[in-house]
């Protein structure tokens, strides 16, 4: 059998677009493949862990991060404010933290690993608003005795800056602490806790 007649350009031309067709199929199901290696939003949603730098935090400024859906308050606390948090222990409902929510590995009364980071669920424990940050100290719509801290608009509830509610608020608990932990000095991980990592 010869080949006479045989055109050998439409042949390399025939395997060359064969196999551009073949590798951009190939290329087309490994896309999907790959991608499904990384958490969808519903998975973040659903509660994977969240990285957040805090190094561009300023002192005495929040930040929101979001984890599971919801507000996540990260606050660089300056001397100013963690020596204010000793002065009002007398008007708190709960200092120590006994019935919050919060891992064991935080300070019961700064609720923080690192001193000059609080990190708190940003939703009321009365019925689910978000509190405001109101750092200012002695504004004159909250009184001469606030020290700075949160302020829910919904009900009225008063927290300080370490998340913990006043005595005779509607907010019956202190703002919850997720669990998290610190992958370098900057990088906050939250949804992991600290024992784990």
């Amino acid at each position: 059998m010869s080949n006479d007649g045989v055109n050998a350009g439409r042949r390399r031309f025939l395997v060359a677009a064969t196999s551009v067709v073949g590798a951009a199929g190939a290329v087309g199901a490994a896309v999907p493949f790959v991608g499904s290696w990384f958490p969808s939003a519903k998975a973040k949603a659903a509660g994977a862990p969240v990285k957040f730098n805090i190094s561009k935090v300023e002192p005495g400024q929040q930040v929101i991060a979001e984890w599971r859906g919801q507000p996540v308050f990260v606050v660089r606390r300056t001397d100013e404010i963690l020596a204010n948090l000793g002065k009002i222990e007398d008007r708190l409902s709960d200092p120590e933290s006994k019935n919050s929510t919060q891992p064991a590995y935080v300070d019961p009364k700064l609720r923080s690993i690192k001193p000059q980071v609080l990190i708190v669920i940003g939703i009321c424990t009365h019925l689910g608003c978000s509190p405001t940050f109101r750092p200012e100290v002695a504004p004159a719509d909250l009184g001469k005795d606030w020290v700075g801290g949160y302020f829910c608009p919904c009900h009225g509830s008063h927290y300080d800056l370490a998340g913990r509610v006043y005595k005779s608020q509607p907010a019956p608990l202190n703002l919850a602490v997720p669990p998290h932990s610190y992958e370098s000095d900057d990088v906050i991980v939250i949804g992991v806790d600290q024992e784990k990592a």
